[in-house]
């Protein structure tokens, strides 16, 4: 837990949250993530940013760190809304502080001294404005990535509503540690949800701060209540690349459904872990020949653009005709019809394309 000493610039633009419980002698019980924070008066939560103030829980809003114009093929999505933009914005601060993580500068700054930003890191922006930005910059949707979005829940609640107002599709990219409360308050305002699975090893789940098991549940849940989700894994070397783990991942969806897109990425060096070796194209395309066979029908490598062959592109599951063809982020064609079936067989493609 962090001490709450001297009020930051972050938390000046902080305001009371909805997802925590009440509890004797005006502590509280933070319900926005797994780890289910109990948090004394001016004590903070493990992610850094929700704090109790006089037995009221405090959560962020009314700033990002930074955003930007995406392809929405880089979060990654896959079949929501294809070959359209995204604006996605992040904030600061994490529940995990995972050794290899690619966004370190913004989700490790609260306990990193070496990711210590300036106060220029802080933008303030009302939920108006960056609704605006995303219609008149030719958006389709608005996403909250780069840290970890469920620990400012309420603003990107706040930021949804405001955009679904205006015509766009909403999505989280996020690492699934969530609770049934977080799901339940975010439904209304969500289209899609990318949860990255970190491992299928409890134990490396400790090591970056959470557990596997809430996770898991978090993808079970969100397909359960509607929600649009894909999955992605960071194929690290040495870490959760064998044949074993892989397979056990691939048939964890396929138990869910076979229709839940997978992406198998790879890794390159960074922050605390300069060790392993990036991942090969080799690697990247045994993991998903594995999820193949493990019965998904959707699987595609990602960050190495046009050295995995046809595994950036998505084909129709039954006549197995090239539907969408793919070199990194760009888009070279796209045959779904608007209402998501394939033009050959008429085969329904599960996502969301309109």
């Amino acid at each position: 837990m962090y001490k709450m000493d001297n009020p930051s610039a972050l938390d000046q633009l902080a305001h009371p949250g909805s997802l925590f419980e009440s509890l004797d002698n005006q502590a509280v019980r933070c319900q926005a993530c797994a780890h289910h924070c109990l948090i004394r008066p001016g004590k903070r939560g493990i992610c850094g940013v929700r704090f109790n103030l006089d037995g009221t829980l405090m959560v962020p809003g009314g700033y990002i760190a930074g955003a930007q114009m995406d392809p929405i093929e880089k979060k990654p999505f896959a079949h929501f809304l294809p070959g359209s933009q995204v604006l996605t914005f992040g904030m600061l601060g994490c529940n995990f502080h995972c050794a290899f993580c690619q966004n370190w500068q913004s989700s490790q700054v609260l306990r990193d001294p070496c990711a210590d930003p300036s106060i220029d890191f802080i933008h303030k922006v009302s939920t108006e404005k960056l609704v605006s930005l995303a219609v008149e910059g030719g958006a389709s949707s608005i996403a909250s990535s780069y840290n970890e979005p469920l620990i400012s829940i309420e603003w990107s609640a706040e930021v949804f509503k405001l955009a679904k107002k205006r015509g766009l599709k909403t999505a989280m990219v996020s690492n699934g540690f969530a609770t049934p409360e977080a799901l339940a308050f975010i439904l209304p305002h969500l289209d899609a949800l990318k949860v990255d699975l970190k491992s299928m090893q409890d134990t490396e789940y400790r090591k970056m701060g959470g557990r596997l098991q809430p996770v898991l549940d978090t993808i079970k849940l969100a397909r359960e209540l509607g929600l649009w989700v894909e999955v992605v894994t960071l194929v690290i070397p040495g870490l959760n690349d064998s044949n074993e783990e892989l397979w056990q991942a691939g048939r964890f969806l396929t138990s869910l459904s076979a229709d839940i897109p997978w992406h198998v990425t790879g890794y390159h060096p960074d922050y605390q872990m300069q060790d392993a070796p990036p991942t090969s194209a080799e690697s990247l395309q045994r993991a998903a020949e594995i999820g193949q066979e493990a019965g998904l029908r959707y699987v595609y490598a990602g960050n190495l653009p046009g050295r995995v062959g046809s595994l950036e592109d998505t084909h129709c599951p039954k006549c197995m005709k090239l539907l969408i063809q793919r070199r990194g982020y760009r888009i070279a064609q796209n045959l779904v019809t608007p209402d998501g079936a394939c033009p050959f067989c008429g085969e329904k493609i599960s996502g969301i394309f309109q």
